[in-house]
């Protein structure tokens, strides 16, 4: 018989890894697992974290950037407060919560763009795909006016439809991209990550 959802949860290593590790979920070791491949976050860096509650990527971030750093942290759901971290609670696809966000980056562009999105399941696999590709281009699109020349994007991503012609689009716009499927991203699951360094000028 199958395990249930809970029953893998419960007994997920990531997850009581986690709670050891005062984590507050199992996805921290997917962007520590990135991190330690291309050690792209460094001191100092600005960060805007999309999608992020409840709060573990804005967690490692913070570490690693440390006090002479900055990390915005948006997400539809609420964030408990995080040392360093200054949250936004709203839905990025509201043009309002974009130009807030924009607000708190008072006209600065920012080292990096990480974005854990992902949208709410319907089951109807053209439906999520599409939902999917949107947040990510969105992602995509807040770097093309707010990442610094240079800077890199790490957003999560869907195998199916589009997802090669989104490759493709961040291959434009990027030096190099790179697809990541960190441990802790389960075998069963279609989610991968993409890389983009490096956004030429």
């Amino acid at each position: 018989m199958k395990k249930t959802w809970m029953e893998e949860h419960v007994s997920d290593q990531f997850v009581k890894r986690a709670e050891k590790d005062g984590w507050r979920s199992r996805a921290a070791y997917k962007l520590i697992e990135i991190q330690e491949d291309e050690k792209f976050l460094k001191p100092g860096m600005a960060v805007v974290d999309l999608g992020a509650a409840p709060g573990s990527w804005s967690q490692v971030v913070s570490e690693i950037v440390g006090d002479t750093g900055k990390v915005f942290a948006l997400d539809l759901l609420e964030i408990s407060p995080i040392p360093r971290v200054e949250i936004i609670r709203g839905d990025f696809t509201a043009e309002e919560v974009l130009t807030e966000l924009e607000k708190m980056l008072n006209g600065s562009q920012v080292d990096l763009v990480i974005s854990d999105m992902a949208p709410n399941i319907s089951g109807i696999k053209a439906v999520d795909q599409a939902k999917w590709l949107g947040l990510a281009e969105l992602a995509f699109d807040f770097c093309h006016e707010n990442l610094k020349r240079n800077g890199s994007l790490l957003v999560k991503c869907f195998e199916g439809s589009g997802s090669q012609g989104f490759r493709e689009s961040l291959r434009e716009a990027f030096n190099s991209v790179k697809v990541k499927k960190p441990a802790a991203s389960r075998d069963r699951s279609s989610e991968f990550f993409l890389f983009a360094k490096g956004k030429k000028g």
